[in-house]
């Protein structure tokens, strides 16, 4: 049973020192390893690798993916026009040189992370300084970014390496502060209501101008109207004139009954029109007395036999 015992001590003993030696770098790192806190190898192939059992040597990993970096603070900046603005960036970037990266920035991504913000920062300000507003918010803004972009690879490149490579910057966000944003916001509002205003009037005007054109030109048609409608009531008169004057010239006497008719019926035109009038005296009755008055009948004119 001792003997066993040994065995499996000595089994466990080496199972543990084999899985101490033995590690595995993924794709997506890399493998830095350290001989008693010195660089022994940088292993940037994936695959499983050996080493020697801590404290001899240790392994720690690096990210070598394309890495994000948003800006961690909104503190403004000055334009060239002494205008304070807020801009909200990232950087697209990686490690490309393991080796140089540990002895020039740090042992982490969060270092370069870090190192990288300040230099990227400075970038901007500085080319922020250049420009007005207008260039933030124009075609202009490409220019800045490429600029910031150059100026910071010239840093990471400089002297002293770090070991990464900057594969972008851009601009997400250009604001005002707080501080003068709603001030601007009245000013455009105050702007907008002027135009409105200018257009309201511009169309006020314009609508009374082609109302007033529309009652003139309803006055002309109502008038042009009236005057063809005038001329053609009086020529109907007076062809009416000149037809009841043919009519009534054949016989008169039946002409003035005629009229005494319609004088008769414009006079009672309702139930309740009252007339106070002396029958015997007045001519107005005269057609209506003419026939009655002597109390005989009008006789009927013998046909007069026709013509051969």
């Amino acid at each position: 049973m001792n003997r066993i015992g040994i065995w499996a001590s000595s089994l466990l003993i080496l199972l543990a020192l084999a899985s101490s030696m033995l590690f595995v770098v993924d794709q997506r790192q890399f493998g830095v390893v350290y001989a008693l806190g010195q660089i022994k190898e940088v292993i940037t192939e994936p695959g499983l690798n050996i080493k020697l059992p801590p404290p001899l040597q240790n392994v720690t990993y690096i990210d070598k993916r394309l890495l994000t970096l948003d800006s961690p603070d909104t503190e403004p900046m000055l334009t060239a026009e002494k205008q304070r603005v807020v801009i909200d960036w990232y950087v697209r970037w990686r490690i490309t040189d393991p080796l140089a990266y540990i002895r020039n920035v740090g042992l982490d991504e969060k270092a370069g992370a870090n190192q990288l913000n300040r230099v990227v920062r400075n970038a901007f300000q500085e080319e922020i300084n250049k420009r007005t507003v207008k260039d933030l918010l124009s075609l202009n803004r490409d220019v800045l970014m490429n600029d910031v972009k150059r100026e910071v690879l010239e840093k990471v490149r400089g002297d002293k390496p770090w070991g990464v490579d900057v594969v972008d910057v851009r601009i997400t966000r250009a604001d005002y502060v707080d501080a003068i944003t709603e001030s601007v916001y009245r000013r455009m509002e105050a702007e907008r209501k002027r135009v409105a205003n200018e257009l309201r009037s511009t169309g006020a005007a314009e609508g009374e101008k082609i109302r007033a054109d529309a009652d003139r030109q309803r006055e002309v048609t109502i008038a042009n109207a009236y005057r063809e409608a005038q001329k053609i009531k009086g020529q109907g008169d007076s062809q009416a004139a000149k037809i009841y004057n043919e009519s009534f010239g054949r016989d008169p006497q039946f002409a003035q009954f005629y009229r005494s008719l319609d004088a008769y019926k414009a006079s009672f035109s309702k139930k309740s029109d009252v007339m106070v009038l002396d029958p015997s005296g007045s001519e107005f009755f005269k057609s209506m007395r003419g026939s009655t008055a002597s109390g005989v009948a009008p006789q009927a004119t013998p046909a007069q036999p026709a013509k051969k």
